[in-house]
């Protein structure tokens, strides 16, 4: 991509933005070296890549802390040179990151085999980061536990220097030689321990002095005493030097052997950091991922430029390689022209370099193998060019250069020149670039150049909108209608005379002025028309949400209506096993009153009353499976798609067909999954639009119940025993509805209720542990409790 194109289109400061979202120098050292590709795999390559990372950026940022540049000090390494303690912990450091990056993306859940696979070939050198751990702290300090002998002369050096501060305290606390001091305390010379001794008194003091006050009145004196044990710290201090020196370079070598490794681990790291820069940059912008081709169509809808503010901008929408290759955009100055043609390029470099555009999901940009641009006033004293000639050598460079599937972009092309030969020279270009099947984007002001594009197939006019009640360009491109001069409107609004107007419409050419007149009147109803168009889409986007809610309120009330209904079912089976119960007991209690006369009789009066009992209990037992007949007809497997809703017998729960699996059928029923046999299954209904909004919500009493499970249970006031039941139960529908954490309520009092809690929650297989809830939740008056999965 020629160099010019991207200076003129800005490419730079979107590249600049694109840095500001690295989080590494080596990320942003790629992104500087960022191109567009000039073929569609590449581009797709990258923007595949760009689309994994937006993914993953919305639920989380991949980890990039301490990761710095340590290419430099590998090469310090590799020549020989032994690498500083500042330098080690920078390894060390970005180790650590190496380490956690790749951890990220082990434990990421997000469908992204790109990404995963560069963190996977990520090596983690497990040996020499513990070497690194285990000599440098967290704090970037060789440890003192680095080496056994550093240890040693570390400890001997704190020994000395103890045994030279009480000799020295000795001295100043000494009553005889208190007069001698200008203060009490122990301080330090030429890396030496030393006393400050008034300068009279520097004689009663035997030593060496190493310093005095900037007055004179103080000297400071190394004692006699100590004079030695200064001097062994200072030949501990020169054997610490030296195993600290033996240390690094241990250290240094054994990175040396793992440089290429090294390298590899960093290249990874830029790259994964480039590509999460591109999302969020994408993210940044309320860009989205654009169909890439080389077909050379590029249809750009509700495209913003990309270096203007969002609150500003005007989106914009524009063809290209569809109906026509050449778009010739006309309209008044400052109205948006050069705007829409540099959206259109620099968009396309975007796309080209593996970057989101700010444009709506289902646009497509064509990937051009050269981007020629002739944009801006090239005007030049030194070279003695016009306007007009500094133009025209800018298109002759393009045509010498140009060809099929690049991308072409003049700015008032023939523009400085004689208006007749300014417009034959453009018709003449545009026939060539024409002829050469290039992509074009032309703007100009020449009407010749709107009956042009009129007159030949594959070039389209289009204009720029402007307002002429309020004399403002609204910036709108619109596409089919060649832009009118307005040249009479405006001025007639700024006051000019109606005689002049007039006259001036006498001296115009009277085709020029019909076709003008045509035009104007084509803007105004094109403009009306898409304003209807934008009234009848927002009124069909309020019927579809009347639907909707329409269609929700229908299932709601229809699944309040079954749960009702299984309810009281339920209640009805409890009713009866009550009675049940009870005659049961009076059937005994007759069995043992009566003598064994009539005992046929009994007995069959006995087997009758049970039988009427067994039937009224079937009247109201919730049904969990049947034959299934009322549900539908038997499964047709040609006919059977997936999305379509079964009815599963043995289960009694009506789902989603998710695969058809030989004779057996995959269903989902939301928060399950199971695959059943054709046979034991009843066709319900096709899939319907409506169904794939209302996908995995559960059907049946089952399922409800599971996800109307709440996150606490309230069993104050119960017994020990009552409270155990409520939670042994709470904890099993609990688990069943996925829940990890409960809260079982038990109220402080005299604890007895609580103990016993505490001690079936330790009994209790599915209790991973358990504590007391925080005071916003109850404090010691409930209990957190934590499920195992």
């Amino acid at each position: 991509m020629n160099q010019e194109a991207l200076n003129v289109l800005e490419y730079n400061n979107v590249k600049d933005m694109l840095g500001n979202e690295a989080s590494t120098k080596v990320g942003r050292e790629l992104i500087d070296s960022l191109m567009p590709y000039d073929n569609v795999s590449d581009a797709y390559r990258a923007l595949s890549e760009t689309d994994e990372a937006a993914r993953i950026i919305i639920s989380a940022t991949p980890p990039f802390g301490g990761a710095m540049d340590i290419r430099p000090s590998l090469r310090k390494a590799n020549i020989g040179m032994i690498l500083d303690l500042d330098e080690l912990a920078a390894v060390m450091s970005t180790f650590y990151a190496l380490r956690e990056l790749k951890k990220f993306f082990k434990e990421l859940e997000i469908e992204a085999p790109i990404l995963k696979s560069w963190a996977h070939n990520i090596e983690i050198l497990g040996e020499l980061e513990r070497d690194l751990n285990n000599a440098i702290d967290e704090h970037g300090a060789l440890r003192d536990d680095a080496t056994v002998e550093l240890s040693r002369l570390r400890r001997e050096i704190k020994v000395s220097q103890r045994r030279i501060k009480e000799s020295l305290s000795h001295v100043l606390h000494s009553a005889e030689n208190q007069k001698y001091f200008q203060e009490s305390i122990v301080t330090m010379r030429e890396n030496r321990y030393v006393i400050p001794v008034k300068a009279e008194y520097r004689s009663k003091i035997p030593g060496i002095v190493h310093d005095q006050s900037s007055t004179g009145a103080t000297v400071f004196i190394e004692p006699m005493a100590v004079v030695e044990l200064n001097n062994d710290i200072k030949t501990l201090e020169l054997k610490e030097e030296q195993e600290i020196a033996r240390i690094m370079q241990r250290l240094t070598a054994s990175i040396v052997k793992s440089s290429d490794a090294i390298s590899s681990n960093m290249d990874i790291l830029s790259k994964i950091d480039f590509t999460v820069a591109k999302a969020k940059l994408a993210y940044e912008m309320h860009a989205s991922r654009p169909i890439v081709n080389d077909d050379g169509l590029t249809m750009l809808k509700n495209a913003r430029h990309p270096l203007i503010p969002v609150e500003k901008v005007v989106p914009i929408n524009i063809t290209l390689g569809k109906d026509y290759r050449m778009m010739l955009i006309t309209g008044p100055n400052t109205g948006g022209k050069t705007v829409s043609m540099k959206t259109l390029g620099l968009v396309s470099l975007m796309a080209a370099s593996g970057l989101f555009i700010p444009a709506d999901s289902d646009s497509s940009v064509a990937i051009y193998k050269e981007l020629y641009v002739d944009i801006g006033d090239e005007q030049s004293i030194e070279q003695s060019l016009s306007t007009f000639s500094a133009h025209m050598k800018r298109i002759v460079s393009i045509l010498s250069s140009v060809t099929s599937g690049d991308l072409v972009l003049l700015d008032e092309i023939g523009a400085g020149t004689d208006p007749e030969e300014g417009a034959a020279l453009a018709m003449a270009i545009l026939e060539r670039l024409h002829n050469m099947r290039v992509s074009t984007v032309v703007t100009t002001h020449y009407s010749e150049l709107k009956t042009f594009a009129y007159e030949r197939d594959g070039i389209e006019n289009a204009c720029v909108e402007f307002d002429v009640e309020t004399l403002r360009p609204t910036y709108r491109l619109l596409t089919g209608i060649p832009g009118a001069s307005n040249a009479f409107a405006i001025s007639s609004r700024l006051g000019l005379g109606d005689d002049m107007i007039e006259r001036a419409r006498e001296l115009i050419a009277a085709d020029h002025a019909k076709f003008e007149t045509i035009v104007n009147g084509l803007e105004r109803e094109k403009s009306s028309y898409e304003k209807m168009n934008d009234e009848l889409l927002l009124k069909k986007r309020e019927i579809d949400e009347l639907e909707q809610k329409l269609q929700k309120a229908r299932e709601e009330l229809s699944r309040r209506k079954h749960e009702i209904i299984e309810n009281a079912k339920r209640d009805g089976a409890e009713i009866v096993r009550r009675a049940r119960r009870e005659s049961e007991g009076i059937i005994r209690e007759l069995k043992e009153q009566f003598n064994d006369k009539g005992i046929k009789k009994r007995q069959e009066a006995i087997r009758d009353s049970r039988a009427r009992l067994s039937d009224l209990a079937g009247g109201v037992r919730p049904r969990l499976g049947g034959d299934g007949e009322e549900h539908g007809e038997l499964i047709d497997l040609e006919k059977l798609g997936t999305g379509d809703t079964v009815y599963v017998i043995s289960l009694g729960q009506k789902g989603k067909v998710e695969a058809i699996e030989g004779k057996s059928i995959v269903v989902d029923f939301g928060a399950m999954r199971t695959s059943v046999k054709a046979d034991n299954c009843r066709f319900v209904a096709k899939k319907s639009k409506s169904a794939d909004s209302m996908q995995g919500k559960a059907t049946g009493t089952l399922l409800n119940k599971m996800k109307n499970v709440r996150r606490e249970a309230d069993i104050r006031g119960m017994m020990v025993d009552e409270g155990e039941s409520v939670v042994a139960k709470f904890i099993d529908d609990a688990i069943l509805a996925g829940l990890k954490e409960v809260l079982v309520i038990h109220g402080k009092g005299t604890g007895a209720l609580r103990r016993g809690i505490h001690d079936y929650l330790r009994r209790d297989k599915n209790v991973r542990d358990f504590r007391f809830a925080d005071i916003d939740e109850g404090g010691t008056g409930a209990t957190l409790v934590t499920l195992k999965k």
